[in-house]
């Protein structure tokens, strides 16, 4: 039995369809218990909660950790470290094996290419907190009390990805006429996870026996595009005139008065006011797959907006 905790999101649900596909037996896993075709089960549980954790996770042997937290870095210091520890136990209690979906915040500014081996500065209180529960599960693993997998992406995009920075600053906007954004600068090259890659490549790592106890960049094409070149290639695709606004870090402060969401995203500028490079190259060797180069990703991330 693979569980998926924290079923529901937009790599949940690519996984879901790979998994369905190949016939293999898995348990959804979210706050509403909702089930999706080809699902074997489906069962409601909140995460805080270390019984209903465990018991979530009970006679699993894969377990993929895919939650995400509302935008807050005061409810990431509460929960995040109570919902890993509870993770950890559930899974030394069922014997299974745990893929934790991770982000690069724990990397904090990283002057050239973000690898595995890129130590963890953390420049932001969101980057603590996951520079934090990811050595919680390297020292789990390296102390023998389970087996597990870190698997990072990029900013992601994509068909479906509703919470991707592309998909909210520059896809959104063009399919409703509006002005597409991007943030900080418009001339730096910033990596992008095209979401369909890491669903496969998840799929890939927990069925190879030799990928465990290892940190893995998912797939990621090479050779960024700048913010005008990607918004050049989308609206292309969509159809739309080249115009778009660069938000500064004075107007994220602004609109984070009206909006705390958006003032959430002020301390992870540094990530746009500088190029954000992620190295994937270890997971293309081993494997053969660099990523889906940006313009299919684009193009196809176009048509699902086209067709919705």
């Amino acid at each position: 039995m693979i569980t998926i905790l924290g079923a529901g999101g937009s790599v949940s649900d690519e996984l879901v369809k790979l998994l369905a596909a190949r016939g293999d037996a898995f348990r959804l896993v979210s706050r509403r218990g909702t089930s999706a075709p080809g699902a074997a089960e489906a069962e409601a549980a909140d995460l805080g909660d270390r019984e209903q954790t465990i018991r979530a996770v009970a006679g699993s042997s894969v377990v993929l950790l895919l939650a995400g937290l509302k935008y807050d870095h005061k409810l990431w210091a509460e929960m995040w470290p109570r919902i890993m520890a509870n993770t950890i136990e559930a899974c030394k209690r069922a014997g299974a094996r745990l893929v934790f979906f991770d982000n690069v915040y724990m990397y904090g500014r990283v002057r050239g290419a973000m690898t595995e081996e890129t130590g963890y500065h953390p420049t932001s209180k969101k980057g603590e907190v996951r520079a934090k529960i990811a050595t919680d599960l390297e020292n789990a693993w390296k102390s023998g009390a389970l087996t597990g997998m870190i698997a990072r992406a990029a900013d992601f995009y994509g068909p479906g990805a509703k919470n991707g920075i592309p998909n909210v600053l520059v896809f959104d906007p063009m399919s409703k006429g509006q002005t597409p954004m991007c943030l900080a600068s418009d001339a730096l090259p910033h990596s992008y996870t095209y979401v369909p890659d890491s669903a496969q490549a998840l799929v890939a790592l927990m069925n190879n026996q030799s990928a465990w106890n290892q940190i893995w960049h998912l797939p990621t094409a090479v050779d960024p595009p700048t913010g005008r070149e990607f918004i050049e290639m989308a609206a292309r695709e969509m159809e739309r005139p080249l115009k778009y606004r660069v938000l500064s870090r004075g107007m994220v402060r602004v609109f984070g008065w009206f909006r705390p969401v958006v003032g959430e995203v002020r301390e992870m500028m540094y990530q746009n006011d500088s190029p954000y490079l992620f190295d994937s190259s270890k997971y293309a060797r081993t494997f053969g797959f660099p990523g889906t180069p940006y313009s299919e990703g684009v193009q196809a991330t176009a048509q699902s907006y086209r067709r919705s």
